[in-house]
């Protein structure tokens, strides 16, 4: 087991996990405070791995001319995907067809109470993103807020050069500290991992597939075209690193975002990769990385694309071509403003049914199995932010020699 690499030690974590829950079932729901440790020892840390690499990735850049062109081209990337993300999973929904079939009969109450988020306008999410107070953007893990603070601090620090060139090495050294900390956290991450995934599995077993398998079977079709139509294209010629490479490096990061359904738990684990793995010097990783965990959901997208399709087809309503071009304009905003957290998208799916005047009573379904498409969607995500900081090192010329 000392010879494995970690991404090893995780995929047979994950291996593990799912014979354990198909074994065992429910009764293996014991292990759910191993796997809810490892998921407050992730919580424990992203903050302050966020906050510091922000800092420390803009002042390292060290010119404010590069800093521009460098985040023009990323938030470039990422809104771009995102828009290409959600028109791939309306495409595929209108293929796939997951609700034609599906009898409104089959809807049940399944008890949960949901709320429906209310809509913000464009004004007041940028208002949101900056914090009134930046230590309760800190205490309450706030981290739009918290990226706008760091971009601010780190802005400055570009800016004031020597002058503040003491402040600028104990940030990098706090920087240092956590990223020892994040290695330490890592090693558990195959037993936490184990844990997650056996009680996902013994909990919902594989009969929740008899009533919503399409449906489930759309969201991962839609995410792998993703890879297959996007992606793919930018590694190869855009990052342009070969694909054999980039899938081989990048399995760890999947496993970890399956396990977890957080984009900001798997950050961490995105940051080495990238750094250690693919070689991306750290000002840059450190850069983009917290930033697509935050605004880049290409997974989210999908989700949205598909379920708004999947209810609009379970009760026959016809979206038109300009609806259609709507709801892309709009799960982009609200994609954007996704925290990179589990079960985010739920409310937020409210609120777009609601927006689109579809019914939601099928959401209390949803609910039952969002876990089990949250899981692949955060896995596109986390690629997304790594794909997209790729192709940025290999246009900006920022590998390690």
């Amino acid at each position: 087991m000392k010879n494995l690499s970690m991404s090893a030690k995780v995929f047979l974590g994950f291996g593990i996990g799912i014979i354990l829950g198909l074994i065992f079932q429910k009764d293996i729901l014991w292990l759910q405070p191993i796997g809810d440790l490892f998921l407050k020892l992730i919580k424990m840390i992203v903050v302050p791995v966020v906050f510091l690499s922000i800092i420390s990735g803009i002042s390292s850049i060290g010119d404010i001319g590069k800093l521009k062109r460098i985040g023009t081209k990323v938030v470039g990337f990422y809104i771009v995907t995102t828009v290409l993300s959600a028109i791939i999973g309306l495409i595929v929904a209108h293929i796939m067809k997951p609700g034609a079939d599906f009898a409104v009969s089959q809807i049940v109450d399944t008890g949960e109470v949901i709320k429906p988020a209310e809509p913000m306008t464009v004004s007041q999410t940028i208002l949101s993103m900056v914090p009134d107070n930046p230590i309760t953007a800190l205490a309450t893990g706030n981290l739009m807020q918290i990226i706008v603070f760091g971009v601010f601090i780190g802005i400055a620090i570009t800016i004031l050069g020597d002058r503040v060139k003491n402040i600028k090495k104990v940030i990098d050294e706090a920087n240092i500290i956590m990223f020892k900390i994040t290695d330490m956290v890592m090693q558990v991450t195959p037993f936490g991992v184990t844990a997650l995934v056996a009680c996902s599995v013994g909990e919902y077993g594989l009969s929740i597939f008899n009533i919503l398998g399409k449906f489930i079977l759309t969201h991962y079709i839609g995410a792998f075209s993703v890879v297959l139509f996007m992606y793919v294209f930018i590694i190869k010629y855009i990052a342009k690193i070969s694909l054999k490479d980039f899938f081989t490096k990048i399995t760890e990061v999947w496993l970890v975002a399956f396990s977890t359904t957080s984009s900001s738990g798997t950050l961490p684990v995105s940051l080495r990769v990238t750094e250690e793995k693919f070689k991306v010097k750290d000002e840059l990783a450190s850069f983009t990385l917290p930033i697509g965990a935050t605004i880049n959901m290409n997974g989210i997208a999908v989700y949205y694309a598909v379920t708004v399709l999947f209810v609009a087809q379970v009760y026959g309503v016809e979206l038109s071509l300009m609806q259609q071009v709507m709801f892309i304009f709009m799960t982009t905003l609200i994609s954007i403003g996704t925290p990179g957290i589990p079960n985010s998208g739920i409310v937020l799916t409210i609120m777009l049914l609601t927006t689109m005047g579809l019914p939601i009573e099928i959401m209390g379904m949803i609910v039952g199995i969002f876990r089990l498409i949250d899981m692949i969607h955060t896995a596109l995500n986390v690629t997304g932010d790594v794909v997209s900081t790729l192709a940025v090192a290999r246009i900006e010329h920022m590998y390690k020699e």
